[in-house]
């Protein structure tokens, strides 16, 4: 009969939190590929948004002849403001689950990678949950770092775009409330697909054998 374990030693989430760190500059390439993906979706998303609410914040005070220039540039007013259409609903949604099956192509080619280190940390000691918050938490700081990256970028060039067409009245009436809202909720956008993109290939690292991964070459 086994005896029973007395004591099990958890790490504190600081050393959690510095082991992930650790590993995304070891792996600083891949690391920056999977951040790209995300700064890419995230600007897409919210260049689209900010667009509609830089429109929708100049729009009332608008000469006539600017309105008219406006909405020949191809831009919808539905009851006097701008919002998504279904094709741009659609494009979003397309370039999200791009974004999302990118996230789970690196990431488990990240764990392919590190066959040895799971394998030599299960080997000490390390349970599944452990495995599973480094991956977690590697994702959370692309997440972050891509969404609020893609979100800047987004929002700049919406607003040069339309500053190129429509001139000074957009940063005059520059809705600086609602687009920092489009940040903070494109963010967490970026932050929802890295933790939805990572799932599986945490399951998969946290699932491994520790003989089987020592004995892998790399």
């Amino acid at each position: 009969m086994k005896p029973a374990v007395e004591r099990q030693v958890v790490l504190p989430w600081t050393q959690v939190v510095r082991i992930s760190f650790n590993a995304l500059r070891a792996r600083l390439f891949r690391s920056l590929i999977t951040t790209a993906t995300l700064v890419l979706a995230g600007a897409f998303v919210a260049y689209t948004f900010a667009g509609y609410a830089i429109l929708n914040g100049l729009w009332p005070h608008a000469p006539a002849e600017l309105k008219e220039k406006i909405l020949s540039s191809g831009y919808e007013s539905f009851a006097g403001s701008f919002g998504s259409t279904p094709k741009d609903r659609w494009l979003i949604a397309l370039s999200l689950l791009v974004c999302t099956v990118g996230i789970v192509n690196a990431q488990l080619m990240a764990v392919t990678e590190r066959f040895r280190e799971i394998g030599t940390l299960k080997c000490l000691g390390a349970l599944d949950s452990f495995v599973i918050k480094l991956f977690v938490l590697e994702a959370a700081y692309q997440g972050l770092l891509g969404g609020a990256l893609g979100s800047l970028l987004g929002v700049m060039v919406s607003t040069g775009t339309l500053f190129i067409k429509f001139g000074t009245g957009v940063l005059r009436h520059w809705p600086v409330g609602h687009l920092a809202w489009i940040v903070c909720w494109n963010t967490g956008l970026a932050m929802v697909l890295s933790f939805t993109g990572v799932l599986y290939p945490a399951w998969v690292a946290a699932r491994m054998e520790p003989a089987l991964a020592l004995r892998t070459e790399q």
